[in-house]
């Protein structure tokens, strides 16, 4: 065939662990709503900046070096993200490998999160905690988009790898990885109970 395709964006998601993933959520879950309440800091943040939710992020950013739950859940992302950067012909031999930042976020009936990325890290992702029937998935944005000079439309059967847009369904129990320069969002959660991510960075040195 004369086409081939170069400069692939890869997104990776797998089950966090083989078997046994429901009783380390519940003791996720009630740590994410005990830290909202703790976090009196997090809730002014979130009211400003996350209207409706709820957000660590700009308060406790780094739990897993105060939680010996969220240490655990460090512990089970290192392999996936090896496995990633294995996927993507990372160099990291000899090369230290760490979480970096690690933050919860609790998103009521209507929160949405805008487009972001994530700097200073190689590979972010999210692992979801709680994700009732109808809550968003994660959309990711082409990021050639702003590039696309007088393009066309596309076709409304145009294959997967050419839309500008993709959304991984919101699993319990599953991680998604991406490198942290791909944007994304979360749309606004339609079902009528709270879903539960917790989201991080990854570095190397």
């Amino acid at each position: 065939m004369p086409v081939r395709s170069w400069f692939a964006t890869s997104i990776y998601q797998a089950p966090l662990r083989a078997a046994g993933s429901g009783r380390f959520n519940a003791e996720l879950a009630d740590e994410c709503r005990r830290l909202r309440d703790y976090d009196a800091a997090g809730r002014r943040w979130s009211a400003k900046n996350y209207p409706g939710g709820y957000t660590s992020y700009a308060s406790m950013s780094e739990l897993h070096r105060f939680s010996s739950t969220f240490g655990g859940l460090e512990k089970n992302l290192l392999a996936h993200v090896r496995a990633f950067g294995r996927a993507l012909d990372f160099d990291l031999r000899g090369r230290t490998v760490r979480m970096s930042d690690c933050w919860v976020n609790i998103m009521p009936p209507r929160v949405a999160h805008s487009l972001h990325l994530h700097p200073l890290s190689f590979v972010s992702g999210t692992y979801y905690v709680v994700t009732p029937r109808g809550c968003p998935g994660l959309k990711f944005e082409d990021p050639r988009l702003s590039r696309f000079m007088a393009a066309p439309p596309r076709t409304a059967a145009a294959g997967a790898a050419n839309r500008a847009h993709v959304t991984y369904p919101a699993k319990a129990g599953e991680v998604i990885l991406f490198e942290s320069w791909l944007r994304h969002e979360v749309a606004a959660n339609q079902s009528e109970d709270e879903r539960i991510s917790i989201s991080f960075n990854f570095s190397w040195a």
